[in-house]
């Protein structure tokens, strides 16, 4: 199991011997693609109507927050099992379903009549976005021939770009001139032309439906990631001190090892953990949790500092923000493409040390920068962004075996969603520490509220940590990159 070329070799071969389909590779995209984009819109449109429907709903911050966390909670909570029993029931079926389920949350969250109905049809919508997230990237992969796959994850990325791009666009525009329930309504043409499209297009995948499905394994998989993703929400609003926070956490790790020890005995896990005996696999999930910790961390930050500190209008925020996706439509398909004749490791350090420099630009930023000054900062983070992720994600699914694709693509949307998670709990937490220790004492207001001085001084400090975050992926892709060149000279 291995990266780069001599990895799409081997597949190469596997795949030639079985005599692979490839012919319907561009309407397996267009329908992977349809999902993705639907997934990535609806999170990024719900964000932009919340003020709305706080007043509309006669709600508070609170509530409607969990519009949000709920569906966020039942993605990461379900990836992994979705992508385990895809590989055993066949992904089409699963993947089918996701849509009609997704379509069908989504209708009903646009005739809620209260929040608490819209918070639980949030969770019906979010069944169907975990079972298209986490089958996506296999069923791209399979699709496509191992010397192509870098080209379908750069395309996929290019999607999720277009979708964070256009999500407050459209999000401004349905509220402007409809009510708030039509941001979950859109969805629905879509989600019936994209339902109609995987049953016409996408091929039936072979299923290796004579293995059982390890039940105790993904409850306790659920429990160990709620204990983890509900303590850092929790904690970010409680303190990580607070009791009910340390009880998450406890819960967190004692399932967590329960875990462990269950898939080690087991004789048909719902994780392999031998998987992570293989180095580079282990590597890639691992530099993708950083990467992800760290532009969270940076998105959820940076409109605090463009209006509190640059005193700049939300409209203008957003096409500031634009910078990185814009930069990733462009990259993305370029570097997956590269990375299928050159391998994946040599582009993937170069793009980690493309964030480090960006990292450090953007400790820069004080109360003076001009728009020109922060675009210039910023876009070394989408650059590196879009030169890291394509050949990142596809070194993870070439290295997956093809009965096993499926857990691979549950594990890569699970790194996703766990290092957004954990990236706006802790460096939004770590943001707020800075500020009350520059102003002497905690901020009744809020960390929003102290002056434009303290807030560009901890951001200042939140950038530098971010930087050595990401400086730890770049010496650990480095280290994988030479790795994988002694391995291939014969020196292991």
């Amino acid at each position: 199991m291995q990266g780069g070329t001599h990895a799409n070799v081997q597949i190469c071969n596997f795949y030639t011997m079985n005599k692979i389909d490839y012919s319907k590779k561009w309407a397996v995209m267009t329908v992977v693609s349809i999902g993705t984009f639907l997934s990535v819109l609806d999170g990024n449109i719900v964000n932009i109507a919340l003020p709305t429907i706080v007043d509309e709903m006669g709600t508070d911050f609170a509530v409607v927050q969990w519009v949000v966390l709920i569906y966020l909670l039942t993605m990461a909570t379900l990836m992994l099992s979705i992508g385990r029993l895809g590989d055993m029931l066949g992904k089409k079926r699963l993947y089918t379903a996701g849509f009609v389920i997704f379509t069908t949350g989504s209708f009903l969250c646009g005739l809620s009549p209260t929040i608490y109905w819209l918070i639980g049809f949030r969770v019906i919508q979010a069944v169907g976005a975990a079972m298209i997230l986490a089958l996506g990237m296999a069923i791209a992969t399979e699709a496509f021939p191992p010397d192509e796959r870098g080209k379908a994850m750069g395309i996929n990325g290019a999607v999720v770009s277009v979708g964070i791009i256009v999500g407050p666009t459209v999000g401004g525009f349905i509220i402007g001139q409809f009510a708030w329930n039509w941001i979950f309504i859109v969805n629905v043409p879509m989600g019936i032309v994209g339902t109609l499209m995987v049953i016409r297009y996408l091929p039936v995948y072979g299923a290796n439906g004579r293995q059982q499905f390890d039940f105790v394994g993904a409850f306790s998989m659920f429990l160990t990631l709620f204990g983890l993703l509900m303590g850092l929400t929790m904690g970010q609003r409680l303190g990580f001190g607070a009791t009910a926070v340390f009880a998450l956490f406890a819960l967190h790790l004692i399932t967590l090892v329960f875990f462990i020890w269950w898939e080690w005995r087991i004789e048909q896990p719902m994780i392999d953990l031998q998987v992570f005996r293989h180095i580079l696999f282990s590597v890639n999930l691992f530099t993708g949790l950083l990467v992800f910790i760290s532009l969270a961390g940076t998105i959820i930050l940076l409109p605090f500092y463009l209006q509190n500190v640059l005193q700049f209008p939300p409209q203008q925020v957003g096409l500031l923000l634009a910078v990185v996706p814009v930069v990733l439509i462009i990259l993305s398909p370029l570097s997956g493409t590269l990375s299928d004749k050159i391998g994946t490791r040599l582009i993937t350090a170069v793009g980690l040390a493309v964030l480090v420099y960006g990292y450090y630009s953007m400790s820069t930023l004080d109360s003076e920068t001009s728009g020109m000054g922060f675009i210039l900062r910023l876009l070394p983070i989408g650059v590196g962004m879009g030169i890291f992720s394509s050949p990142n994600n596809s070194a993870v699914m070439g290295s997956a075996s093809r009965e096993r694709l499926g857990i691979a693509s549950g594990l890569l949307a699970l790194t996703r969603t766990v290092g957004q998670t954990t990236g706006i709990a802790l460096l939004g937490s770590f943001w707020a520490a800075r500020i009350t220790y520059y102003d002497n004492s905690p901020i009744p207001e809020g960390a929003a509220a102290a002056s434009a001085a303290i807030q560009a001084a901890s951001l200042h400090d939140t950038f530098l940590l971010v930087m050595g975050i990401t400086a730890v992926a770049f010496i650990v892709g480095v280290w994988a990159f030479l790795y994988e060149r002694r391995q291939l000279q014969g020196v292991f």
